[in-house]
């Protein structure tokens, strides 16, 4: 059964590559906006690469 992912605000074009070239999911756009449509355990993987780029981004900026 594939479930859907919406893409939080914030997500760049190359975390987005990273993420279709390196899972086995689909881009998506719906009138919401885009999803991403996988296995649960395929998205609960990307939400926690997700999380940990954009974490490594807000240090960035955070540290000037």
């Amino acid at each position: 059964m594939l479930y859907e992912m919406r893409i939080p605000p914030g997500v760049t074009e190359r975390d987005m590559a990273n993420i279709i070239n390196q899972y086995e999911v689909e881009l998506v756009h719906t009138d919401y906006g885009p999803v991403i449509k996988g296995e649960i355990t395929v998205l609960e993987e990307i939400r926690d690469y997700l999380v940990k780029e954009l974490n490594q981004r807000i240090n960035k900026f955070e540290k000037k």
